[in-house]
């Protein structure tokens, strides 16, 4: 009989494509599958929460696979760790409905981009955080990210290319802070668009070297034109930090 088995996904980025299996290279999704197959002898498809960019890093990524296999939900950790590569490994793993899917029961996702600013850069944070040495004001910063929490149309926010029936989405909370010479932005929703997150963090910088006044970003919000936004923040500075599940609630 087929069940169904949840994994907390925790990698680094650096080397992956993203999070997607795709042709052109070694995807995080991809790895799992192989893994999965290995130890299964039969292929295994597994179904992702967050399809994670190229270079973008995760602690509590979430999948699903289906399978008829008799080694027990919590086991499934130990076994795959023992053959997924070192930069993926995986957390808890558990037994789930068999009708749970983490892209369609509705969620909230945290994500936190940081920043390393000082006047160098340090060589052991260049994976994992985004070198920017001019002076930065975290204080601007938040009252620029308090405008952006709620529901709003992000189109301003979206990156090109982007499929989607509606620019409009949740942010429930977002937080810019300092600790000592890592400057991070951490925010959480009901769902992100295309580079949603990685645009935040490149015009809340712009905020904070003082290229513009923190209420630009109501414009920003109004004219739903990318361009009215900042740039792209680079990939290495993000991590989807986890994922919350409302039980019983669908989208």
């Amino acid at each position: 009989m087929k069940k169904r088995i949840s994994l907390t996904v925790a990698y680094d980025g650096t080397q992956y494509c993203g999070w997607q299996i795709q042709n052109n290279g070694k995807t995080v999704q991809g790895e799992l599958n192989r893994c999965l197959e290995e130890l299964l002898g039969c292929p295994v498809e597994t179904m992702g929460a967050s399809r994670t960019d190229a270079g973008v890093h995760a602690l509590g990524n979430v999948a699903v696979f289906d399978t008829d296999s008799r080694i027990p939900g919590e086991k499934f950790s130990f076994a795959l760790n023992q053959r997924l590569p070192e930069d993926i490994r995986i957390q808890t793993s558990q037994e789930v409905d068999p009708d749970f899917h983490p892209r369609y029961c509705k969620s909230e996702k945290t994500y936190r981009y940081r920043i390393l600013n000082r006047r160098s850069p340090l060589p052991t944070e260049r994976l994992y955080s985004y070198f920017y040495h001019y002076p930065l004001d975290v204080e601007k910063m938040q009252t620029a990210a308090a405008y952006l929490i709620g529901e709003h149309d992000f189109a301003s926010f979206c990156g090109a290319g982007a499929q989607v029936k509606s620019t409009v989405r949740l942010v429930t909370d977002f937080t810019a802070g300092r600790e000592g010479e890592m400057v991070y932005l951490q925010v959480t929703g009901r769902g992100f668009l295309y580079n949603m997150v990685r645009i935040f963090a490149g015009t809340l910088i712009q905020i904070g070297n003082g290229a513009y006044p923190p209420e630009r970003i109501q414009e920003i919000l109004g004219a739903r034109d990318r361009g009215a936004a900042g740039p792209t923040a680079p990939a290495c500075g993000l991590t989807l930090q986890g994922i919350r599940f409302f039980s019983g609630d669908r989208d």
